[in-house]
């Protein structure tokens, strides 16, 4: 990535924008310095009113054609239920084709919204859990060797071989908010996806440490992990960010709706019990960009290493333009 310490990246929400609008804000974010962007994998958007959810694959592989320096992946893929590990190694080995060095793999649990209603099925966490540990083994398997076969327990394999491997190293990065979900990052994981809570918010530590113990594991020689933070940013006020809220005014109680599978469901429960104001409470909010330049050096002094802003406003050329103008060069200097 760029020079300065600090990796800042743009998400590009496929639940809230199309795909062609995604293609052009991409574009503007690396001219615009940003140094990575992520792309948010989802079969339906959290929210009803969030209104899209084009398919995250096709997105980046035109956006390695349009763009020649930013890195990009995904902010993230469930390779267990929807995709299975095969599908994703594949995809994301001709991805990593198609822009060599620029691809990285972002993974999860999962959410219910996207996994039952495509048919992928769902489980309890647990399941979830070890489904997700033996996919990343396997799809790292598929990246590596020849003619891999797998007695699974969940995803048995016979002599299956990628014919055209990744030709520059891909991470795969985990996501997880809990202690638990952090832990399996530390342990499987080629660094972490989380937000900011467990780095600024003390009652969220306990993230943090399980993450840095699975990382730093019996046996373990591993040099200082990547922790990519998702930083919801609004660039204006209150009134702006209340009017972004509404798009993401579920995030208050989210944890009562991963097991939710319709998106409608989903926005009559965060509009019946809270609102855009407690919503909006959640995210960065100033026109300051001192301000902006102040998180991201306490995310990193917190020990993130890749800051991923979210602007959950309609105008995300404004966002773009404030952080290429006023951020990212203070930061560089």
């Amino acid at each position: 990535m760029s020079e300065r310490r600090l990796s800042v990246g743009y998400i590009l929400s496929q639940e809230q924008f199309p795909s062609a609008d995604l293609l052009d804000l991409g574009v503007e974010a690396e001219a615009a310095g940003f140094d990575a962007v992520w792309v948010s994998d989802h079969f339906h958007p959290w929210q009803d009113n969030q209104g899209h959810a084009g398919h995250a694959w096709v997105t980046l592989a035109a956006l390695t054609q349009r763009t020649r320096r930013i890195e990009m992946g995904t902010g993230v893929t469930c390779p267990t239920y929807r995709f299975r590990p095969a599908d994703v190694a594949h995809a994301f080995a001709s991805l990593s084709g198609l822009a060599p060095g620029r691809i990285f793999l972002g993974v999860g649990t999962g959410e219910a919204l996207n996994e039952i209603p495509s048919g992928g099925g769902w489980g309890p966490y647990a399941e979830r859990a070890a489904r997700l540990e033996e996919a990343v083994a396997l799809i790292r398997r598929l990246w590596n060797e020849d003619w891999v076969s797998s007695e699974g327990p969940y995803y048995p394999l016979t002599n299956a071989n990628l014919y055209d491997k990744p030709p520059a190293p891909t991470p795969i990065y985990i996501a997880g908010a809990g202690p638990k979900s952090a832990s399996l990052a530390g342990r499987a994981g080629d660094g972490w996806i989380t937000g900011d809570g467990p780095l600024l918010r003390p009652e969220r530590r306990a993230s943090l440490d399980a993450f840095l113990a699975g990382w730093n594991g019996p046996g373990a020689r591993r040099p200082a992990p990547p922790i990519l933070v998702e930083q919801y940013t609004v660039v204006g006020d209150a009134a702006d960010a209340a009017d972004a809220a509404r798009f993401w005014q579920f995030m208050p109680v989210a944890r009562d709706l991963l097991t939710e599978p319709d998106p409608r469901a989903i926005q009559r429960h965060a509009e019946k019990h809270t609102t855009p104001q407690e919503a909006a409470g959640r995210m960065l909010v100033s026109p300051d960009p001192a301000d902006h330049i102040q998180r991201l050096r306490a995310l990193e002094a917190a020990g993130a290493t890749h800051v991923f802003l979210h602007a959950p406003q309609l105008d995300q050329r404004r966002v773009i333009a404030f952080y290429g103008s006023s951020v990212l060069p203070a930061l560089a200097a």
